[in-house]
């Protein structure tokens, strides 16, 4: 690949990496402050502006360098913090700020769907696209991509990974405590996850076996609504 397609395949994918990782962060702060706690407002990280979330290797680095590789893309910005002691029901309240990040996820990768379909719908089928077309259309389909992989990803029950969020509000008391004991070392379980067993075993193929199959069949309903939306081909 020559210069210009890696320059290409890096701005195609930065900017929907930044923008699904950003939103991401702030859905769980606008959760929390729905649910009672102003902790990311009084901490000003509920503001849209990338510089305040972003984390230069794991929002930028890292997935670009997994994009060029071929591997799954996946990143991380700032956490947005959020005190859950401070939620009207901490419990319940847990769970809903965890969801809230995969959540917009998944919403935002229904709307990447919808303008792939207008996009489609507005563009000449029969003529030459264009520079400007072609990198709205690679990066609302990479947007698309990342959010549908991003959303499920962080619904792993692994910590400090949303879904073990979601797990330990929905677990009774006991068992929830005894899951909690697994936190700290959340990040070496990820590592070994993500680093050691493929690198070990790549047999197991994990994150294909685990991650994708869901993205994928997301994937698949979202260029039915992109294909809807477009129209019918001209004749």
């Amino acid at each position: 690949m020559n210069l210009e397609g890696i320059v290409w395949q890096i701005a195609t994918i930065a900017i929907p990496m930044i923008m699904a990782i950003v939103f991401h962060e702030i859905a769980h702060g606008w959760m929390a402050r729905a649910l009672g706690d102003p902790t990311a407002a009084e901490a000003k990280r509920l503001s849209l502006n990338p510089l305040r979330h972003v984390d230069p290797f794991g929002t930028i680095i890292l997935p670009g360098l997994l994009k060029l590789t071929g591997a799954p893309v996946f990143g991380w910005a700032k956490p947005v913090p959020v005190d859950f002691r401070r939620l009207r029901n901490p419990r319940w309240g847990m769970v809903a700020v965890a969801a809230a990040g995969p959540g917009i996820n998944f919403i935002l990768a229904a709307f990447a769907a919808i303008g792939l379909g207008l996009l489609v719908r507005a563009t000449d089928t029969m003529g030459d696209p264009g520079m400007a077309t072609l990198f709205v259309s690679d990066n609302l389909r990479n947007f698309l991509i990342v959010n549908l992989f991003l959303g499920t990803f962080n619904l792993l029950p692994i910590p400090p990974f949303d879904g073990s969020r979601i797990v330990m509000g929905i677990l009774p008391a006991p068992l929830a405590r005894v899951y909690g004991k697994i936190e700290p070392y959340g990040f070496i379980v990820v590592f070994a996850v993500l680093v050691i067993f493929p690198y070990l075993f790549p047999e197991l193929r994990l994150i294909e076996r685990v991650v994708m199959p869901p993205v994928q069949w997301m994937g698949s309903q979202l260029a039915w609504l992109a294909t809807a939306v477009a129209g019918p081909e001209p004749m």
